[in-house]
């Protein structure tokens, strides 16, 4: 299998990233690569139909209410709520989605408890992969833009373990 390096490298060159998952009342990942992409420069969207702000920016109940459509989907959420959001990205014609998981695109754990720690369902990646969406299905846009030290380790962790092919 190959690294997501390509798949990666594709989705950091795009301009525009909506961030689904984003939480108002705790800080998790989704918190943490919005800001990170903003801080890279990125114009961002805020995707949680639970609030109306995040960061003092507005927040989007969906990505059809976005005032523009982005160039990649970034989610944190369940994975029973990413395939909805894949068929959204279908229909809008979005052509790129990565869904994070800290430990990678084949985190060696078991199945239920993958469920519970990252996003990606083997159903969202299928509605990708038949649609024409590059998806990355797993790791952290930490572990790649501009990686402070710990997600530098993680992504070089990943890599032995070929948790990061796709």
């Amino acid at each position: 299998m190959a690294a997501i390096d390509s798949l990666v490298k594709d989705f950091l060159a795009q301009k525009r990233i909506a961030v689904v998952g984003v939480s108002r009342k705790r800080e998790d990942a989704a918190n943490l690569n919005y800001r990170k992409f903003k801080g890279a420069g990125y114009k961002v969207f805020a995707v949680n139909p639970n609030t109306e702000t995040f960061d003092g920016d507005p927040c989007y109940p969906d990505l059809k209410s976005l005032p523009e459509k982005p160039d990649g989907v970034f989610i944190v959420t369940k994975p029973a709520n990413t395939e909805k959001i894949v068929r959204e990205c279908v229909e809008l014609g979005i052509k790129r989605v990565w869904m994070h998981c800290a430990l990678g695109s084949r985190p060696r754990i078991a199945k239920d408890a993958a469920a519970k720690i990252g996003s990606a369902s083997p159903e969202a990646v299928r509605l990708c992969r038949e649609n024409g969406i590059a998806v990355i299905p797993g790791g952290c846009a930490n572990m790649f833009l501009e990686p402070d030290f710990g997600h530098a380790c993680m992504r070089g962790l990943l890599r032995l373990t070929g948790s990061l092919a796709v």
